[in-house]
């Protein structure tokens, strides 16, 4: 059984995607359920917030492995 309490431990687990799917499906059999509603205005927020990902960045980000580097990310992040 799908429940807001599953979906709350998917998304603490990160698992954010799977959370949502469930958030809506609580929502579609109790259309009322405000914590439903508002998790799932959380979560689709976050995914259009993040859409744009510079692929190039997180690439750059995940192989650093220089101060140099990392300072250089920084200013990226900064400009954010």
């Amino acid at each position: 059984m799908k429940t807001v309490t599953l979906a709350n431990i998917y998304e603490l687990q990160g698992l954010k995607e799977e959370a949502l799917e469930i958030y809506k499906e609580v929502l579609k059999n109790d259309p009322q359920n405000t914590e439903a509603k508002i998790a799932i205005r959380r979560l689709s927020g976050m995914r259009k917030k993040f859409l744009g990902v510079d692929e190039a960045m997180k690439d750059f980000f995940i192989k650093m492995d220089s101060e140099v580097e990392f300072n250089e990310f920084e200013r990226w992040l900064l400009k954010l």
